[in-house]
């Protein structure tokens, strides 16, 4: 889509993730089996024919560097354009840290960046967000609304009710009201996907830069609502946003319904990652391995049921593993038992220890364990 640029923002920090990103961002977070969960919206961009992307990076970016390198796993390592890291800058001289407090101070920082952006409008989204959506669908009926800001949204519950923004539309998809910080949910979530023509980007962050105004949702959104055309997208299929433990577990365990597999990995939308070579996995026949997502280059000997195994891990003999999510290379010792916990990678456990968890409070294994 020659037309449509994308913007990414990976620099939001959610400390209800706990363990899972005390070493990397929220962005790099692994999810599925295979994936890091900005796998999907980078999917979602390219998919669309954008291959034009920023990601504005934030802290504990090392581990995200890593996995998008040039971007050529997303056909995004171009001469001209492709994927772009735009690392963090201290976006207000007057202040002492270079810390954002929010979009549009992150996209004051990058502006000399998007004065150079080649495409007449811009695609911004968060990359927590689990979806696989259509987006050239979402941009032509912006085009053909007229909006100046087309927002997309969805009506099913999901997340933390006062971290998440809400839309009222009248009758005609047209926002009235921008609320945040409540308790009762309204009429519609928004799923942080934002399009706009790249000039009036330019025009809101130079206005909102001047102000000291650093919240899109606050500043925009809401203040500026009498003076733009602000419409909504109703998004009807399956989107998760990842920004607590109990989110990250509920949504990983989802992806054992294999119509929500079929939803999130269509065939003429696929979601593409950092390829690896690894070998094919074992599963002994005197083990076994039920309704359960197992990455290549894994070797099962014990028992694994309703679990997410992600590229090398290995269970042995008489290990039982029940409701568990294990990421790269974790290992769990002979007859150790495991139920609702999440292992991150290169976790090892040792024999028979016995680790329980609960599946509304999953227990939480930090990177590099031994236990």
């Amino acid at each position: 889509m020659k037309g449509l640029h994308g913007l990414i923002f990976a620099y939001d920090k959610y400390p209800a993730l706990r363990e899972l990103a005390e070493h990397r961002s929220p962005a790099s977070v692994p999810f599925g089996g295979r994936y890091r969960i900005i796998d999907f919206m980078l999917s979602n961009l390219v998919n669309a024919g954008v291959f034009d992307v920023g990601v504005i990076l934030h802290g504990n970016y090392q581990s995200l560097l890593d996995h998008l390198g040039s971007g050529k796993d997303w056909d995004l390592s171009r001469i001209h354009g492709g994927l772009r890291l735009l690392p963090p800058f201290g976006t207000v001289q007057h202040r002492d840290d270079s810390t954002f407090r929010g979009k549009m101070d992150a996209l004051y920082g990058v502006r000399s960046y998007l004065e150079n952006i080649r495409q007449d409008h811009v695609v911004m989204t968060d990359s927590d967000l689990i979806i696989n959506i259509p987006l050239q669908q979402v941009y032509e009926a912006h085009m053909a609304s007229g909006a100046d800001i087309t927002c997309v949204c969805t009506a099913a519950p999901g997340g933390a009710v006062e971290e998440s923004t809400y839309f009222e539309l009248d009758q005609d998809g047209w926002i009235t009201d921008t609320i945040f910080g409540i308790r009762t949910p309204r009429q519609y979530r928004s799923l942080d996907i934002f399009i706009l023509s790249k000039q009036l980007l330019l025009d809101v962050v130079e206005e909102c830069g001047g102000h000291d105004h650093y919240s899109f949702r606050n500043a925009v959104l809401q203040n500026m609502a009498g003076q733009l055309k602000i419409r909504a997208y109703v998004w009807e299929g399956y989107s998760a946003q990842i920004r607590s433990l109990a989110e990250y577990y509920d949504r990983s365990m989802e992806l054992l319904d294999p119509a929500i597999r079929r939803e999130l990995f269509p065939k003429d939308r696929p979601i593409y990652t950092k390829e690896l070579n690894v070998s094919s996995t074992y599963v002994d026949p005197d083990g076994g391995c039920t309704n359960s997502l197992v990455a290549d280059g894994c070797t099962v000997e014990g028992t694994v049921e309703n679990s997410i195994l992600f590229r090398g891990v290995s269970v042995a003999k008489g290990a039982h593993v029940k409701d568990c999510i294990l990421m790269q290379n974790a290992s769990v010792g002979r007859e150790s038992v495991l139920h609702h916990i999440i292992a991150d990678k290169n976790v090892k456990v040792a024999e028979r220890r016995t680790l329980i968890g609960h599946a509304k409070y999953p227990m939480a294994i930090a990177k590099n364990s031994e236990i």
